[in-house]
């Protein structure tokens, strides 16, 4: 029965993100299917209640984060913090460096941003844009953008991934941003040595888009409007609890949106709830979004998605399935199989959010030290998801920017870190053994 309702649960998952179907859908059905599993074990509905709920807790605390992110990023968005990092970044891109460039442009907004999609819409959307006009493969531009849209989602202090595998470990996030700089220095680093290899080849014009053009219809742009991501910063080096962090770039936006941009009071209190949408078009395309309804999707997957590990555990569920993975660990390294487990959850889950929980229910039994684990789930799951082809974590980035699904295979960030930290677990094991 297990085996059953997992394969069923799977056909779900993919029934939605062939037909476009918001993936909530399939995620509820979810819910159904394990409360139906916990039924037939003999659970009352009243015990099942319980375990989704005490599932929802362990991830209590990130849901309020949520809103603090929704609300800052519609801020920045309003203040003209996005377009100003956009105009001011986007002058660096050159043909010969354009692959290199890209991946390190997309990297910095992603840091600073902490969110893969809204980097994609927009520092990408004008990265694969210039990159077309230069007749870059959007194979290539694609991957780069994907490679550094995920840099910062995957270790920026306000990315939500980030702070889910901390919550989920109970770890420190400032201590796994140090942890996770150590590990992804050396895949950094070749993957802009690759990049700028193969930017070698292109030698069409210099191409300049006009964005200061574009953007001054709805902006007043200034370098002041880069003090809320300086603030964020700022905060972050000095590992100033993330909230506080976030609520210190709100009120520094603030002053931004009434008198720089010129906005009404009641106009920001609508910005913070329902985001910011400008009238134009171009601009629209860019920086439109944020808000605290913009959460609302992303926090009700983490709900349901945290409601199984409680399931999981007291049905025992997996518990098959962590023999399996408890059985590969101890023939290659909790690394690797750590990695496996991630590539097979990633195929099941199509998001990223399901990946990391259903990875670390799987596989935290195994570890003592908890920071271990959030840097394995930060370089496995986390960097996993998006390489899946149909998985919402990758597809949707790919989408927003107008590159093919095959980008994935030039991600090249994404690729090297896991593989990367796989043979160096299994070389440190070989060395353990002699």
């Amino acid at each position: 029965m297990e085996w059953l309702i997992l394969g069923v649960f799977s056909i779900s998952l993919l029934i939605c993100i062939i037909s476009d179907i918001p993936v909530l859908y399939a995620l509820s059905f979810g819910l159904f299917l394990f409360l139906f599993y916990g039924r037939k074990k003999g659970f009352s509905w009243h015990e099942l209640l319980g375990m989704a709920f005490n599932g929802i807790k362990t991830v209590s605390n990130i849901l309020i984060t949520f809103l603090f992110i929704g609300v800052m990023t519609a801020f920045w968005r309003a203040g003209g913090t996005i377009s100003a990092i956009v105009c001011y970044t986007s002058g660096m891109i050159r043909p010969t460096v354009f692959l290199l460039m890209t991946f390190l442009l997309n990297s910095v907004v992603s840091v600073l941003t902490g969110t893969s999609f809204g980097t994609a819409a927009t520092m990408g959307v004008i990265c694969t844009t210039m990159g077309s006009a230069m007749n870059v493969s959007p194979i290539l531009s694609g991957g780069a953008v994907l490679s550094g849209v995920f840099v910062g989602d995957r270790c920026s202090p306000v990315s939500t991934s980030a702070l889910l595998v901390a919550a989920v470990t109970d770890t420190d996030i400032y201590r796994n941003i140090r942890h996770m700089v150590r590990s992804a220095l050396l895949p950094f680093i070749l993957t802009c040595f690759i990049y700028l290899i193969i930017g070698f080849r292109f030698s069409s014009a210099d191409v300049r888009i006009d964005l200061e053009g574009v953007f001054s219809k709805t902006f007043v742009l200034h370098w002041i409007a880069l003090l809320p991501a300086v603030v964020i910063l700022l905060f972050s080096v000095c590992r100033v609890n993330v909230r506080i962090a976030m609520a210190a770039s709100i009120v520094s936006a603030v002053p931004l949106c009434l008198f720089l941009q010129k906005m009404s009071v009641v106009e920001l209190l609508k910005v913070a709830v329902i985001g910011f949408h400008p009238i134009d078009a171009d601009v629209a395309a860019m920086v439109s979004g944020g808000g605290i309804f913009s959460m609302f999707r992303v926090a009700g997957i983490v709900c349901l998605s945290s409601s199984y590990s409680g399931i999981f555990q007291k049905t025992g569920l997996l518990d098959r399935v962590q023999a399996i993975v408890l059985s590969a660990e101890e023939k290659t390294t909790a690394f690797i199989s750590v990695l496996g487990t991630s590539i097979l959850a990633g195929m099941i889950a199509c998001n990223q959010t399901l990946t990391i929980l259903l990875v670390n229910q799987l596989c935290g039994d195994g570890y003592q030290n908890k920071e271990q684990l959030a840097l394995d789930l930060e370089d496995t799951a986390v960097v996993i998801a998006p390489l899946i082809p149909w998985s919402i974590a990758g597809g949707v980035p790919l989408s927003t920017i107008g590159a093919p699904i095959a980008a994935i295979t030039a991600a090249v960030y994404l690729i090297l870190l896991p593989l990367w930290r796989a043979f160096q677990s299994w070389r440190e094991k070989k060395i353990s053994l002699l």
